[in-house]
């Protein structure tokens, strides 16, 4: 019987744990034993050696900072599985302990297979080589043979669209150019198990576009991902299972839209103490985006484009107020309809009713990224009087060229009149 060393990532899957830990239904390729990983936070800081020396006796407290605590899991081979939760909520601390990154102060983590963790895209790069050395370099460094790095060499760059600027010095790229060019590395690499962090957020609308599509091929091919993120719909889009995290310890775990709903009360201070209130008179239950009659998470930019939210009812309520925001990634309102502006009856419902609402519009977005928000509402309340409320439910991707800036592109026309 293989032993676990604390403090890594093994590359052997000990028998069977205790009951507590939650099962996939597929053979495990990562298996969670009791993992906690606490940092201590000193009270008194020294910035010098000279402090330290004049004041030996100063206070040596420090408070602990449980960032993941007693977690127990386990995730099967082939899986794709989300982790999420908010800022602080020990989703990236967890991954480092997956990755062998951070040694774990108690517990085990064991992975079955080759690792390639996407977490700090780039480490590694020297900024005074050019492109061409940094990926012959980098995909050594993530285990590449120095054949294989050859010959994977072209494969890199095409991905990361840089083929003119192969003998530029890193130091002189743009921070986007860079991240392109360290994901198109870390995808090349022959893993049995990813462990990614955030790195859809990378590059720009297209390449964000290539993302999707690289993440989809890896899961046909039967990769092993654990992927952490604070995009819902790229949870409900990817993932088979996925886990919500809040101040290191599993709030819930398992269906991605249940989980990701979960996300959401959180963010809103509708889950305090982790217990859904079940008293809401009504509740949106999902948002999305439609082009033409189907669910899309990514158009181009001159396509139509319908915006969504399911509602139930929970109580008999008559008139609701239905709102949309559609908000931009530098989080700036781009648009915003309710059926207020409208001159139309929303109808009365009775406990147990659910309702679909669709606003279409002609889609005038720029390339780029983009949320929506939906509200609803009883009639006549106030500001702030929201029966629900969801922030960025659902993402959507608009490709396409972008040559100025903007943040919709209004059709219009130019003339010229030439004065006498």
């Amino acid at each position: 019987m293989p032993l676990l060393a604390s403090g890594g990532v093994q590359r052997t899957v000990p028998p069977a744990l205790e009951d507590d830990v939650t099962v996939s239904t597929a053979s495990p390729a990562i298996v969670v034993d009791h993992l906690s990983k606490h940092f201590k936070l000193p009270h008194q800081r020294y910035s010098t050696f000279k402090e330290r020396a004049l004041h030996p006796f100063r206070s040596s407290s420090y408070e602990l900072l449980r960032a993941v605590d007693d977690i127990n899991l386990e995730i099967g081979e082939g899986e794709f599985f989300g982790i999420v939760g908010r800022n602080g909520s020990g989703k990236s601390t967890l991954l480092k302990c997956l990755a062998g990154i951070y040694e774990t102060t108690a517990g085990h983590a064991s992975a079955r297979g080759r690792v390639s963790p996407f977490i700090e895209l780039g480490v590694g790069f020297n900024l005074d080589l050019t492109a061409r050395d940094n990926v012959i370099i980098n995909a050594i460094m993530l285990g590449l043979t120095r054949k294989q790095a050859f010959e994977r060499f072209d494969d890199v760059i095409a991905f990361a669209e840089l083929e003119e600027f192969l003998d530029l010095k890193l130091k002189n790229y743009s921070s986007g150019m860079a991240v392109r060019l360290a994901f198109s590395v870390a995808v090349q690499v022959d893993a049995d198990i990813l462990l990614v962090d955030e790195v859809l957020a990378v590059g720009d609308a297209a390449f964000q576009r290539k993302c999707f599509d690289q993440f989809d091929k890896l899961k046909a091919a039967g990769k092993t991902i654990v992927f952490v993120t604070h995009d819902m719909s790229a949870v409900e889009r990817f993932c088979d299972r996925a886990m919500l995290l809040e101040r290191g310890a599993i709030m819930e775990i398992g269906d991605p839209h249940s989980v990701a709903r979960a996300y959401n009360e959180i963010n809103f201070g509708r889950l305090p103490g982790g217990v859904v209130d079940p008293h809401r008179a009504a509740e949106i239950q999902a948002a999305w985006f439609e082009s033409d009659g189907e669910r899309v998470t990514d158009i181009d930019h001159d396509e139509p484009l319908t915006l969504c939210m399911e509602v139930v009812f929970h109580d008999d309520i008559s008139q609701p107020r239905f709102h949309f925001h559609l908000r931009n990634d530098s989080h700036h309102t781009v648009f915003a309809t309710s059926t207020d502006l409208h001159p139309i009856d929303t109808g009365a419902y009775r406990a147990g009713e659910r309702v679909v609402v669709r606003a279409q519009l002609e889609s005038w977005l720029v390339p780029g990224r983009y949320f929506l928000s939906p509200t609803l509402a009883r009639l006549g309340a106030g500001q702030g009087e929201a029966l629900d409320v969801r922030m960025n439910l659902s993402a959507l991707v608009v490709a396409g060229e972008r040559d100025f800036d903007g943040m919709v592109d209004i059709p219009h026309r130019i003339e010229i009149e030439r004065q006498p």
